[in-house]
């Protein structure tokens, strides 16, 4: 639940990013907003102090290195494509990966299993390709707070893999980061009307 919860932080340190080095305009509705779904995402994980360990400072890191990342794509040149970014990301995760590895005992892989790595790589790829796309051409204020939703999918995916139903703090905290995203959505869309965004 705490490495879950450090990583959650990541939209709300992108926005704070993009408002504190790039001057992207973010009020204080805004602000309230995602502070509300980061409150959310307590609300549904529940952490406790007995689980931060190592692994929640890799998951703090994890966060500064992504937070990292997405600003800086805002920077790349135009003539840069957003392919060879995506690629160049997924190269260095999966060296990363590969030195890692040499930590841990070597396993054969089955065929099912090697299926599965083999889709999630494309998966992986693709996600970075949109996640780049978005982030050098969208509001960062207004983009980051939908990686709230991956909780929602995770609770999703849950009940169907692994059957687990979500209990009345996992469902009252997903009410309130979809709430708050709607509200980052029609407040984004009033400042765009007014010609303020």
């Amino acid at each position: 639940a705490n490495l879950t919860s450090v990583m959650q932080v990541m939209p709300l340190a992108v926005t704070l990013g993009a408002a504190l080095f790039f001057r992207e305009p973010l009020g204080w509705r805004r602000m309230t907003a995602i502070c509300a779904g980061l409150a959310g995402v307590l609300v549904i994980i529940r952490p406790g102090t007995t689980g931060f360990d190592q692994w929640s400072l890799v998951a703090l890191l994890s966060v500064c290195l992504v937070v990292g990342r997405d600003l800086s794509t805002r920077r790349l040149a135009r003539s840069v494509p957003s392919v060879t970014v995506a690629f160049w990301a997924a190269t260095s995760v999966t060296l990363l990966g590969l030195v890692l590895s040499t930590q841990q005992a070597w396993q054969p892989v089955p065929l099912k299993a090697a299926i599965l790595i083999a889709a999630a790589a494309v998966f992986v790829v693709t996600g970075y390709l949109f996640i780049i796309m978005v982030m050098r051409v969208g509001d960062i204020g207004f983009t980051a707070p939908f990686r709230y939703t991956a909780l929602i999918w995770a609770v999703i995916l849950a009940a169907l893999v692994f059957d687990e139903a979500p209990d009345v703090w996992t469902i009252l905290g997903a009410l309130i980061v979809v709430g708050s995203g709607l509200f980052t959505l029609y407040r984004e869309r009033q400042l765009r009307l007014r010609g303020i965004l």
